[in-house]
């Protein structure tokens, strides 16, 4: 393949249009495989005057992968208002550069097209194509749902079909119209009975208080280090958890052992919600490499807002207490089912050349295996659909507000088994022993697993801060993280468990890309798997039912001792009679073991110091260490 860049493919703006630039043949520069290039460039039009960002610089450019180098050409056209076809000459593919269609959202689209190009389902000698979208005097467009539908269905005609993880990701962190991000300025808040959701801290202050006497527990088994305490939460939402613990420890010794709370936040407008809950809504947040910092409205304590957990320093000795609720479930996932191919013939030979790397694998499942994992791709459902034709579940289908008798939207796009391997098929499903072992257990085919390298990144960064790592040893491991989330209990694999939330409802996880919430189950075990192999120095208890957690914990006492209160309160004429009956409900609520309870989906699991198993914590069998 040659990556050509000459004659009149590229053009400086000049006025609505482009105009083409000859380039004399001195400035013509062919890039091949076979070339060991290292140039830059600057490219101008036929006046002098220079495009935006001209400067066009590779390095080492035969080392990268195909797929790096398109990707690596594509953003040299994106900076200068171009945008990457496909073209041929003497019957060879090649890239060209071409304008870029700046109509509504096209711009955006092809941003995140060149995103998504490394994720791309399958990759081929064509790479990408572009075809502008048809002018309005021509035939009429395709009506989406949201903006963020039109941008995902733009990318996907120009990188074909994307993986899940893409998909959940643009549709829940874009900076246009993701749920926790772009949507949210709308003035939309997702939590709460008038939100999407409602979450175990939002449903009774109790939760959180106990959340804080948990970490009271493991600081005094811990040996109640005197400083070095960091408190951490990634994901918080509102604040509301970290508030009812800030207020907690308040009358625990542990408070004055902190050096500062880190809160792991990307979305700007939670961000201004827990200062203003945190620190007071008249507060000022001073910035700095880090992120954003306050200062407490409990006791003084420094709070620092970041936007990656890597961000935080590590320090050996350190006691960090880490805190995540409701978060692993929004982590994107990568679905895969496998399937049985047909032995296939011995490539032929090819004028194409094959870049190979010590990184490259055979697909899962060796050449000569029948059975190989194949992902799951979303792509845009046919024009014109129903929930009939999509055979949308009927659980999915619920009734618009009103009284109006109309269900729910037509989803906007849909899942596809992809016909060929991917770059993630070939690598995701050999991360640990229990999906291989699938092959194996189901010969025939038709085993499906999900899987999440992003809780897989967060569980390995967890322990390494408790237990230190080869990069970062810790001469004593300190320190304690606990993830409550919902998800098997009992080892097993989720499957089939992406899930769309809007207005307390289920609906299509492919609706309204950006005003639906998204998750899935968490994958506990290999959390734990994770957490044991990235660091010696910690074990992992659990995962239990919420319901068994916090009735350990003392949910039971806590509450009648807050409706006792409230009921003194309502003799004296402070209260209102339904006070201390709310209060006993709320907590009725986070242990309620029925099917769809929340004691009973919902799970904890706790990652500690390597101890033998000599001290079980806390809410997982273990009593409180004096």
């Amino acid at each position: 393949m040659t990556l050509l860049a000459q004659g009149t493919l590229l053009g400086a703006r000049k006025g609505c249009g482009f105009q083409p630039i000859k380039l004399a043949s001195e400035e013509t520069h062919t890039v091949s495989r076979a070339s060991s290039t290292d140039f830059s460039r600057k490219v101008g039009d036929a006046t002098g005057k220079s495009l935006n960002h001209g400067h066009i610089f590779f390095r080492k450019f035969d080392t990268l992968s195909p797929v790096r180098r398109i990707t690596l050409i594509s953003l040299v056209g994106l900076r200068n208002g171009l945008v990457i076809s496909n073209g041929s000459q003497r019957n060879q593919q090649h890239a060209v550069l071409a304008p870029v269609d700046r109509r509504a959202g096209a711009f955006q689209s092809f941003r995140f097209a060149l995103r998504t190009a490394l994720d791309k389902s399958v990759v081929s000698s064509r790479f990408f194509s572009y075809t502008p979208a048809r002018r309005e005097d021509e035939a009429e467009e395709r009506k989406w749902s949201t903006p963020l539908a039109k941008q995902l269905a733009d990318a996907i005609s120009l990188t074909g079909p994307i993986p899940l993880a893409s998909f959940m990701r643009m549709c829940l962190t874009s900076d246009i119209g993701g749920y926790y991000t772009g949507a949210l300025g709308e003035g939309r808040d997702p939590f709460g009975r008038t939100g999407d959701f409602v979450t175990s801290p939002e449903v009774s202050q109790v939760f959180g208080e106990l959340v804080g006497i948990w970490f009271v527990a493991e600081w005094m088994a811990q040996g109640r280090p005197s400083k070095g305490v960091e408190l951490m939460e990634v994901g918080p939402g509102r604040g509301t958890l970290m508030d009812d613990i800030l207020r907690t420890i308040r009358h625990f010794g542990l408070a004055k052992s902190i050096d500062a709370v880190y809160m792991v936040e990307a979305s700007a407008q939670l961000r201004d919600t827990q200062k203003r809950l945190l620190c007071g809504p008249e507060a000022e947040l001073t910035e700095s490499k880090m992120g954003y910092h306050g200062v407490s409205k409990h006791g003084g304590v420094p709070i620092v807002w970041t936007e990656t957990i890597q961000s935080i320093p590590k320090n050996p000795q350190s006691m960090p207490l880490i805190v995540a609720h409701e978060f692993f479930d929004a982590l994107p996932i990568h679905t895969f089912q496998s399937v049985v191919v047909p032995p296939s013939p011995a490539p032929e030979s090819s004028p194409v050349a094959t870049v190979t790397t010590s990184r490259t694998r055979k697909p899962s499942g060796s050449s000569s295996s029948s059975l190989q994992w194949r992902e799951m791709v979303v792509t845009p459902t046919p024009p014109g659909s129903t929930h009939e034709s999509l055979g949308t579940p009927l659980s999915q289908r619920p009734q618009l507000p009103g009284g109006s008798g109309h269900v729910s939207p037509v989803p906007d796009f849909q899942l596809t088994i992809s016909p060929g391997p991917t770059r993630h098929s070939q690598y995701l499903p050999d991360m640990f022993p229990r999906y291989r072992r699938l092959l194996k257990d189901l010969p025939q085919g038709g085993a499906i697993i999900e899987v999440c390298p992003d809780a897989t990144l967060y569980a390995t960064e967890f322990a390494a801060r408790i237990g230190g790592s080869p990069k970062h040893p810790k001469s004593k491991p300190a320190g304690a993280a606990l993830i409550l989330d919902y998800g098997p209990g009992d080892g097993s694999i989720p499957v089939n468990s992406l899930r769309g939330i809007r207005q307390h409802q289920r609906v299509s996880p492919f609706a309204e890309p950006g005003l639906t919430d998204l998750s899935a189950d968490v994958d506990f075990e290999a959390i734990a798997e994770a957490a044991t192999m990235a660091s010696d120095g910690v074990e992992v208890h659990g995962p239990v039912d919420q319901a068994d957690f916090l009735l350990s914990m003392g949910i039971r006492e806590r509450a009648q001792a807050l409706a006792k209160t409230a009921s003194t309160s309502e003799k004296r004429g402070e209260t209102t009679p339904s006070v201390a009956n709310d209060i006993e409900r709320a907590c009725q609520r986070l242990v309620d073991r029925g099917p769809n309870g929340m004691g009973k989906v919902y799970k904890a699991l706790a990652i500690l110091p390597e101890n033998s198993g000599r001290r079980r914590p806390v809410g997982f069998g273990g009593e409180v260490v004096q």
